[in-house]
């Protein structure tokens, strides 16, 4: 049950980053264009954890998927910030 969780989890965040993409290639507004960033990271987080979990659960990819959600959390930070300035 837990393999299709982790899929459903990085079916959902691959959906909501083509929605964003999608959505900043229509607008151009720069806060979606950050958003975008912050969810491909979190869909990478994703695929890494079912890959660490389900695919090669030998191998421990934890760091990977840390450093994949910091990175799109941070680059969603960053860009929340920047437009507060501009």
């Amino acid at each position: 049950m837990a393999p299709l969780a982790y899929l459903l989890c990085a079916l959902a965040s691959i959906v909501c980053f083509a929605f964003l993409v999608r959505a900043y290639l229509r607008t151009r507004v720069r806060l979606l264009l950050w958003s975008t960033v912050c969810f491909f990271f979190l869909t990478v987080q994703n695929i890494v954890l079912f890959t660490d979990l389900v695919l090669v659960p030998s191998t421990d990819l934890s760091m990977y998927r840390m450093v994949s959600g910091l990175i799109g959390s941070f680059s969603l930070l960053f860009g929340l910030i920047w437009e507060t300035r501009t």
